[in-house]
């Protein structure tokens, strides 16, 4: 794999917030990227543009609890905008456990709506949004 710019940056931000949200347009490497990091720490990948894996999220809260010792890996978050919800309930209860950092990993496109949605849902206080979500952009 070449070396990407954003590894560093993507690595950091794993370590200082409990979700990361990698957003750009298709072909950009936002998939590619998080699943060679996910050959070095344990990870779940979920691909939310196949029914297969908005199956699995039928009952988020129940199976993203079962990893919550992994990083969860939400390709097409934009497909899901309703998992903002549980999304910021499963980080509070994380960070009560200790577990308030790298838990999730959101991949999808740049559009305002999935911003807008992930701001309002994960960033209910304002003070906490820096806390909860950091952004970082794949290049063109």
């Amino acid at each position: 794999m070449i070396a990407r710019r954003l590894v560093s940056a993507l690595t950091s931000a794993l370590n200082e917030a409990p979700a990361v949200a990698l957003l750009g347009p298709r072909q950009a490497g936002k998939t590619t990227l998080p699943l060679e990091l996910a050959k070095k720490r344990p990870a779940v990948y979920l691909d939310l543009e196949s029914e297969a894996g908005r199956a699995k999220l039928s009952e988020p809260e129940l199976y993203l609890e079962q990893h919550a010792d992994k990083l969860v890996i939400l390709d097409e978050i934009q497909r899901t905008p309703q998992l903002f919800r549980s999304l910021r309930g499963l980080i509070d209860a994380g960070r009560r456990r200790a577990q308030g950092k790298g838990r999730f990993l959101m991949l999808g496109s740049a559009s305002i709506d999935l911003l807008k949605q992930s701001s309002e849902s994960l960033a209910e206080r304002g003070a906490e949004r820096e806390q909860n979500i950091r952004w970082l952009s794949a290049p063109s």
